[in-house]
């Protein structure tokens, strides 16, 4: 596991979500916080199921949630509910990402949803070496964990994360929990964790750190 080098230059960030609205909802905070705090970040922004409007609300929520800092996008159009049966044409999406990324956000690896632990397993095995921080997403299934490492979120980002995410995608709109107070709920628990009004946080298996 390589350390967290966010003091270079210019560091990159890559994001991965299985489907459109999957990073925003899991650290959608934390990269704006970051790059707030990173003026020279770039962000790589990958999402593995969206097609027709739902390719077009995961541009729209990458642009809104990195700006400037969108260095590269793209989504494919696997069929939602069904990647782990194409996990050879998946893999090779991931094969093909031509990025050194200084930190990763992606699914947890012992999420309920299976497109959700395909693209897990799959970071782990293609970025070896980098610094994978795992996001959580709440949903019916009841699977929330215990999480390890935590972002503490200013009230700004986490406004402007509710925000862009009812701006991006309105096809989501009636869903029960597509809400902003489920999305602060849940901000709000992780904060008391941390001794914090608001944070985000995230599962990380592996950290090596050199003196």
């Amino acid at each position: 596991m390589r350390h967290l080098a966010l003091s270079t230059p210019n560091p990159t960030i890559l994001c991965l979500g299985a489907h459109s609205d999957d990073i925003e909802i899991g650290c959608g905070g934390t990269v704006l916080q970051l790059l707030g705090s990173l003026p020279s970040a770039s962000v790589w922004w990958v999402v593995f199921s969206g097609s027709g409007e739902r390719a077009e609300e995961a541009r729209r929520g990458a642009e809104l949630f990195a700006g400037d800092r969108l260095a590269h996008f793209e989504v494919h159009d696997f069929r939602d509910g069904f990647l782990p049966s194409h996990f050879g044409d998946v893999k090779e999406r991931f094969r093909s990402l031509a990025v050194d990324p200084d930190l990763i956000f992606t699914h947890r690896r012992s999420d309920a949803h299976q497109d959700h632990r395909l693209i897990a397993e799959l970071t782990s095995q293609t970025f070896r070496d980098h610094l994978i921080l795992e996001y959580e997403i709440l949903k019916y299934d009841g699977d929330m964990g215990s999480p390890n490492v935590y972002v503490p979120l200013d009230e700004q980002h986490v406004t402007r994360k509710v925000e862009n995410l009812h701006e991006a995608f309105t096809s989501q709109r009636s869903k029960p929990w597509f809400d902003e107070t489920v999305f602060k709920s849940l901000m709000t628990i992780r904060g008391v964790e941390c001794r914090s009004p608001y944070a985000e946080a995230f599962y990380g298996s592996k950290l090596v750190l050199r003196g």
